[in-house]
């Protein structure tokens, strides 16, 4: 029976048929000679469906299934991994990762998080939602999308296709310091590329929906007509000279700007000492009105967990406290290394919540004045070692807050010391499409470099 069709008795019991193999597995690593052990298990069944041209191009269902266990025996660690859920080959996966471990360097900052780090309570997140996995349904989304977009305009003449995606499932997590949890999630998404021409002119946008719960996504028409309209407004697309600007980051792209900064204050990152904000904590980032908290029990969250890939319970943090650097972000692992604590972290950040200066998108360009209002932001320009920042580019040139013309094959750059130093405005109107929730970023300048 299908994950989406049982009841929830039948989903408890098959959460409890998987804690009851990772329990077995664990105790079965130590039986080995083991000193700790972990393990993770993952059922997920899913459907992908891509058109082209209203036309089915690829259907494609995953029922996918798996144990990873890691085993550490004293400081050596050996990790195994299979598919084959049998007695037998889950036994032959401990067998390997402990014969692993034994051949491993020692490494004084291997093991399991601290034991009271473990998360001991699991309220519902409401991240379930699940419906049929019907392949009709899920072609005629698609198709949907697509229509919307082609019959929008003229113009739009071509498209990359629409794409529609559902995937549930379940996964557990256990250690030897006694944690054997277990929830059921669901994701869903659509998205809409499509192509515009005018004379010689070419351009490409897109649209996309996402969330825990396939109700609340945005209709398939709504979609297309929201990727052939950003396409039809890049038309005619200009080139504009170097300049020094105002810059403002659209929301729908403005998270990336606060992943560097993820990047920049992580573990991994600090050890390495391969980051530009090495030993700020505390120090001014942003400007003193800027708050960022994380909020990692939020119910449907995209990104909400009671705790994290190694077990540590997950809990509302301020990340950033008037601009300040408030915490870095540790997985045990990095946590040992920098004579810390673990975060909970491992895995990735929980519902960034970026806060704003309450003013709308249209009051943002207005602020803005002219300057650069970018939608695409393109390449991996991005130092941070350094924070030195260089993209290409694509958006619309704007004076005294109204939009002009699009402006494509450009270049912004600066330093991300100085972005973040010198962020005027962010917008109410938040993307929450994602791990971090924003709205438009609008920075004092950037250097343009263009034609």
């Amino acid at each position: 029976m299908d994950i989406y069709s049982e009841t929830s008795m039948q989903i408890e019991q098959q959460l409890a048929e998987i804690q009851s193999k990772v329990a077995d597995v664990l105790s079965l690593a130590l039986k080995k000679g083991a000193t700790q052990a972990e393990a993770s298990m993952s059922k997920v069944e899913g459907i992908a469906v891509s058109s082209r041209m209203r036309e089915v191009e690829n259907i494609e269902f995953t029922n996918d299934g798996g144990l990873g266990i890691s085993v550490y025996v004293g400081k050596h660690k050996g990790s195994a991994s299979t598919a084959d859920l049998s007695p037998s080959a889950l036994a032959l996966a401990v067998e390997k990762a402990v014969d692993i471990a034994r051949y491993t360097s020692e490494d004084p900052c291997t093991g399991l998080a601290d034991a009271e780090l473990m998360a001991t309570e699991f309220p519902d997140l409401e991240l379930y939602h699940p419906i049929p996995l019907d392949p009709q349904k899920a072609i005629e989304t698609a198709v949907r999308a697509e229509s919307a977009a082609l019959d929008y305009d003229p113009r739009i003449t071509n498209t990359d296709g629409a794409s529609y995606n559902a995937n549930i499932g379940m996964r557990v997590y256990g250690n030897t310091h006694g944690i054997n949890a277990g929830y059921t999630s669901s994701r869903y998404s659509l998205s809409c590329m499509v192509i515009g021409s005018e004379g010689e002119d070419m351009q490409r946008d897109y649209a996309y929906t996402v969330s825990r719960n396939a109700s609340l996504l945005d209709s398939p028409e709504s979609v297309g007509r929201e990727a052939a309209k950003a396409t039809v407004e890049r038309l005619g697309a200009q080139k504009i000279k170097t300049a020094t600007v105002p810059v403002l980051i659209d929301k729908q792209i403005a998270a990336g700007l606060f992943g560097h900064y993820v990047g920049a204050i992580s573990g991994g990152s600090l050890y390495r000492r391969s980051s530009f904000l090495l030993d700020k904590l505390g120090s001014q980032v942003f400007p003193e009105w800027l708050n960022i908290v994380e909020r990692p029990h939020l119910k449907g969250g995209l990104a909400s967990s009671n705790f994290d890939n190694e077990g540590v319970a997950t809990r509302d943090l301020n990340v950033v406290e008037q601009g300040r650097l408030s915490t870095y972000l540790y997985t045990s692992y990095s946590a040992r290394k920098l004579n810390t604590v673990s975060t909970g972290h491992a895995g990735g950040i929980h519902n960034w919540v970026v806060g704003n200066s309450g003013q709308s998108d249209a009051e943002l360009l207005k602020t803005m004045g002219t300057g650069l209002w970018v939608t695409e932001l393109m390449g991996q320009g991005v130092n941070i070692v350094t924070g030195d920042y260089s993209r290409g580019a694509a958006g619309f040139w704007v004076e005294n807050g109204i939009v002009q013309y699009p402006v494509h094959e450009i270049t912004i750059a600066g330093s991300l010391q100085d972005m973040y130093a010198n962020i005027v405005a962010i917008g109410a109107e938040q993307d929450c499409r994602g791990s971090v929730s924003t709205g438009s970023v609008l920075l004092e300048k950037m250097m343009i470099a263009g034609a």
